[in-house]
């Protein structure tokens, strides 16, 4: 039988993948806001988890992201940028009993710079470009703020989008709203 609920979420995160395929500022994307939408609305945590990951690494591949360099210089950069997907989704858990306008937005902000301090780490563990030194890291996060800039617009307004959205969603349609703890999947 047909859930509606779940069928929306699962309609929410996949178009919120999506933007990542259409033309964009550099990282002004959905990402951010899908990990904690799928963290904070889908009731089992395994789906939870695996739902908005599972969409990262179908969008990661139609963009050719595992193509474009050779695999082995990367690999531990995108094993940063899966771990700090993940810790978002763990963030979106927080968000699962109240979700008011200024919780959501102020755990968007936490997503947002909790990014970008673990990836710029990232960046200088696992990428030749930086010096190992203290100089390198503060080179790396330095060349990371005009990108942060853009993640935290990004964020910011595609949480909104999607928080706010289906907040509505909810209030109009009785089957989008929150079953009984246990009684769904979604």
């Amino acid at each position: 039988m047909f859930n509606p609920r779940f069928g929306t979420l699962m309609f929410i995160v996949l178009a919120a993948a999506a933007t990542r395929l259409l033309p964009h500022p550099p990282n002004v994307t959905a990402i951010t806001a899908l990990a904690l939408f799928g963290g904070a609305h889908f009731s089992d945590r395994r789906l939870a988890i695996g739902v908005p990951l599972l969409a990262l690494l179908v969008s990661d591949i139609a963009l050719g992201i595992y193509w474009q360099w050779d695999f082995r210089a990367v690999q531990g950069h995108m094993w940063v940028q899966y771990a700090s997907f993940l810790a978002i989704v763990g963030l979106g858990f927080v968000l699962r009993e109240s979700r008011s306008a200024l919780r959501v937005g102020a755990v968007a902000l936490s997503a947002s710079c909790m990014f970008f301090l673990v990836t710029n780490f990232g960046e200088w563990a696992f990428q030749p470009w930086y010096p190992k030194t203290a100089a390198g890291l503060a080179a790396s996060y330095v060349a990371g703020i005009p990108f942060f800039r853009n993640m935290l617009v990004g964020d910011l307004v595609y949480t909104a989008l999607m928080f706010g959205g289906f907040a509505l969603l909810e209030r109009r349609f009785a089957a989008l709203r929150a079953p009984s703890p246990g009684l769904s999947p979604a």
